[in-house]
């Protein structure tokens, strides 16, 4: 089994005395089903699921009263087997995205408070039109991604210790030793191919093979194809495919701001920002916007308009490239899309750590690709590619901003001046 962190925080969950109905949300095929199932069986004696895509008939239970005795009563009827012991049962309700009326009856299953309640979904085909109202105050929320690079690393057989030794070389700011630095390198790479999808990360685990990788992220992507058109409206269905095929092509120019005009010839953001909302209420892009002043807060000075846009899984856009993509960035290739596609990774791994992305950018001529709140200062963080970390827009953000400190990310082992630290491309697991 995969090793995943958001385990730990089902665990303190459960544990504590005052837990509300848990909602687990994020993009499809992160995880969250396998992960949740795992915990039910291990930690409680009874557990009941109701996937309600699996069995649309489900929904019925959620069709009348809402009070916790009705949906008890429902519950048996239509699932005969189900057993309820109070304080030993967890109810799974899967997919409850698309069963608007389980999402208003999670109030009264918190008020009700016999058994556990966790409910696991995306916000893919909500019609918020058909939810009577919204549980506020009765749901606790967590987000779930895709693999983050430490994860990776634990199915790579790499050891909680290991990483913790690449990290006292972080913290004391010294170089690691070569081989220990080649490796690490070696697997960021792989990381960056294969991506943090269970079952992708899975197949790679087994066959160490790229074309079986590649051919399960293929399939992925179709799956996103084929939930636009079941979920998206109208238009809607379109829009958001085109915006979602464009992003390769965003990441491919040296300006990476998100242009409507690459999706089409003439688009504006009135026609394609609901569009690339749908694709981030998925879960499947993220967006990094541009700041005013690199100062903080960031949110107090980042523009709404201007913003970049980043795939939240780079294995994922690796599949999205030309035949041979994957074999250029194991070897150090990347062509026209430089230094994009480690860029979209550390957006990626900075996403996973919390941090919500920003850049700066003035005039097309200085660009800085994030900035990140770290020591408590505003910190500029450039990503290389290869082992060049000179930085033209890092020495002027520097000397004309008021910017105290930068970070750059690349190949190369730890070093820097007393402007900037230089680390490699892994450790910004670490940040």
């Amino acid at each position: 089994m995969l090793k995943r962190k958001i385990y730990d925080e089902l665990l303190h969950w459960k544990s504590r005395s005052d837990k509300q109905c848990l909602v687990i949300k994020g993009a499809r095929q992160v995880g969250k089903t396998f992960i949740i199932e795992q915990f039910a069986k291990d930690n409680y004696e009874n557990v009941i699921v109701i996937d309600f895509e699996k069995n649309p008939a489900y929904r019925a239970i959620f069709d009348g009263d809402l009070d916790s005795e009705t949906l008890i009563k429902q519950i048996s009827l239509r699932i005969p087997d189900a057993q309820i012991v109070p304080n030993k049962t967890l109810l799974f309700l899967d997919e409850i995205q698309s069963c608007p009326n389980a999402r208003t009856a999670l109030k009264y299953l918190t008020q009700y408070g016999q058994f556990d309640v966790i409910a696991s979904g995306s916000l893919l085909g909500i019609n918020y039109k058909e939810v009577s109202s919204f549980p506020v105050g009765y749901v606790e929320h967590l987000e779930m991604h895709s693999m983050d690079f430490e994860e990776f690393l634990w199915a790579s057989g790499v050891s909680p210790r290991s990483i913790e030794d690449v990290r006292s070389y972080f913290e004391r700011k010294e170089p690691v030793p070569t081989a220990m630095h080649q490796r690490m390198n070696e697997l960021f790479k792989e990381y960056i191919v294969v991506g943090g999808m269970p079952r992708v990360v899975n197949e790679f685990m087994e066959s160490h093979n790229f074309a079986n990788v590649l051919r399960i992220q293929k399939a992925i992507i179709n799956d996103y194809m084929d939930d636009m058109a079941k979920y998206a409206e109208g238009a809607e269905k379109t829009k958001a495919r085109a915006c979602f095929l464009s992003i390769p092509r965003h990441l491919s120019k040296d300006y990476k701001k998100f242009q409507y005009s690459i999706v089409e010839r003439g688009g504006t953001s009135r026609k394609f920002a609901g569009s690339l909302m749908w694709l981030y209420d998925a879960g499947i892009i993220n967006f990094c916007y541009n700041l005013s002043i690199p100062e903080l807060p960031f949110e107090g000075n980042a523009k709404s308009e201007a913003f970049k846009v980043y795939m939240c899984d780079t294995g994922l856009l690796m599949a999205m490239l030309e035949e041979g993509s994957q074999e250029d960035v194991i070897d150090g290739n990347l062509g026209i899309y430089k230094g994009a596609i480690f860029e979209n990774s550390i957006a990626d791994i900075f996403t996973k750590l919390g941090k919500k992305l920003y850049y700066f950018e003035q005039n097309s001529k200085l660009e800085i690709d994030f900035f990140i709140r770290w020591n408590k200062n505003a910190t500029a963080v450039e990503v290389k590619s290869a082992d060049n970390t000179k930085s033209k827009s890092m020495d002027a953000v520097l000397a004309k901003y008021g910017v105290k400190h930068g970070i750059k990310l690349s190949m190369k082992n730890i070093g820097g001046t007393d402007k900037f630290d230089s680390y490699p491309l892994y450790m910004s697991m670490f940040l």
